[in-house]
């Protein structure tokens, strides 16, 4: 999975269902022993009570983990809803529980004291994602593209193809050796207009606008904020998700949309591409 798909909301998320798995080793009930007594046979925690466990617990942990797996791989249903719509429900579902098994309980212990607090952080954290921006943000921040260092040499040692900020050059094209620029007269050939040898009239180079038999010349971009990718054949339904700080390669340009290559070799086309920043 990639990191950099996950946001500050998702961070909040992880981090409440692991506390909240902490809480179901700890005691459901409190106990006033007498001095000189043992209690520890009296004490329990939510493995000795299954109902509890599954409905409270493992509920919220599972989904918590729904949700950050809707978040990697979009477009997954269970019952007709996105996991991340599942995961949601999850959450709330165990703050229900958790809020009511308190309300009965006459001597509540640290487990289930723990256990609300963590459901009410997760099922916060959970619902208010996609509403707050600053929840929205990503957890890890996009890597700044290297920049080639003077003199044609690396501003890195692994720098190359498939490093934004690398000097690219046409597709066919040798390191090192100049590049003819698309558009303008060829070395040792007439103008647009000009006769060339034979009084035959130079031809005009090939436009570089990216329309369909046009010259495309492919570059790194990462998108601002995460934007679903569709199918190359037009289908409604995302096959993947751009997450920000990560870069992708684009590879041909689609009408006002981009043909994206991801990094594990799934192409489809990215519809909006508004504030892309490119390598």
């Amino acid at each position: 999975m990639n990191i950099r798909s996950l946001t500050r909301g998702d961070g909040v998320v992880i981090g409440a269902a692991v506390v909240l798995f902490i809480a179901s080793f700890l005691d459901l009930v409190g106990i006033d022993c007498p001095q000189g007594v043992d209690c520890s046979n009296f004490s329990s925690n939510a493995w000795d009570a299954l109902g509890l466990l599954m409905s409270m617990f493992i509920a919220g942990i599972i989904g918590a983990a729904l949700i950050v797996v809707g978040r990697a791989v979009p477009g997954r249903k269970v019952a007709g809803l996105d996991l991340g719509q599942f995961g949601v429900a999850l959450t709330v579902f165990a703050l229900w529980t958790a809020f009511w098994n308190i309300i009965d309980a006459d001597n509540a212990g640290a487990g289930m004291i723990l256990g609300l607090l963590s459901t009410i952080v997760l099922a916060a954290g959970a619902v208010a994602t996609p509403l707050v921006p600053a929840l929205k943000a990503p957890l890890v921040g996009a890597p700044k593209p290297q920049v080639a260092s003077p003199y044609g040499q690396p501003g890195h040692p692994g720098q190359g193809y498939g490093y934004p900020g690398a000097q690219q050059g046409p597709y066919g094209g040798q390191p090192g050796q100049p590049q003819p620029s698309y558009g303008g007269p060829q070395p040792g050939q007439p103008g647009p207009g000009q006769p060339a040898q034979g009084g035959q009239p130079g031809a005009p180079g090939p436009k570089q606008d990216g329309s369909a038999g046009g010259n495309f010349e492919a570059f790194w971009f990462a998108v601002p904020v995460a934007r679903p990718l569709y199918g190359e054949d037009g289908s409604p339904s995302p096959i993947a998700e751009l997450a920000p700080g990560t870069w992708y390669l684009a590879v041909e340009q689609r009408g006002p949309g981009l043909i994206a290559q991801t990094q594990d070799g799934r192409r489809g086309l990215l519809q909006d591409t508004t504030g892309i920043q490119r390598g």
